[in-house]
């Protein structure tokens, strides 16, 4: 059975740190939730694999209306609904056959099961939010058996 590995990114609000790319760096796809900040961003992470993204809150512009506000994505025998407020939330994935919601928003890491579903949060990549850590997700697909970690990133002090 063949082993899919998602990098799973958010909120970078237009700044794409070296240590994302680094923790990113042999995935198979990366899905970005939203909050991208600049078309260059997504450039950089195609560099590494092929993206999946949703527009965020804040993206704006030409470049941001092409974005999906939700996406579906099938890796394996899973499925993956991807949106990036929680709150915008419009179905009830469990029922609607999805393993995973994968969300943004918050800039706070979150990784939990409920009801047979994976509620993955990758937190922020971008600029640190009060004194919530920086950090991206790692999510293991191996058939229909998903497995995530969240990944904090190693940031120098910010001033």
């Amino acid at each position: 059975m063949d082993e899919h590995v998602i990098g799973v990114i958010s909120d970078t609000h237009g700044l794409l740190r070296p240590e994302a790319l680094r923790a990113l760096n042999g995935v198979d796809l990366i899905v970005h939730a939203g909050d991208v900040g600049a078309l260059g961003v997504l450039a950089a992470l195609e560099q590494i694999a092929p993206v999946a993204t949703v527009r965020g809150n804040t993206d704006r512009g030409e470049w941001a209306e092409q974005l999906p506000m939700t996406r579906v994505i099938e890796v394996g025998q899973s499925r993956l609904y991807v949106l990036h407020d929680i709150g915008n939330l419009e179905l009830d994935p469990a029922a609607a056959g999805f393993a995973a919601l994968i969300t943004g928003h918050s800039h706070r890491p979150s990784c939990r099961r409920q009801g047979g579903l994976l509620y993955l949060n990758p937190g922020t990549a971008g600029p640190r939010r009060f004194d919530l850590p920086v950090s991206v997700a790692l999510l293991h697909i191996r058939g229909s058996a998903l497995e995530a970690e969240i990944v904090e990133l190693p940031i120098a002090e910010e001033f």
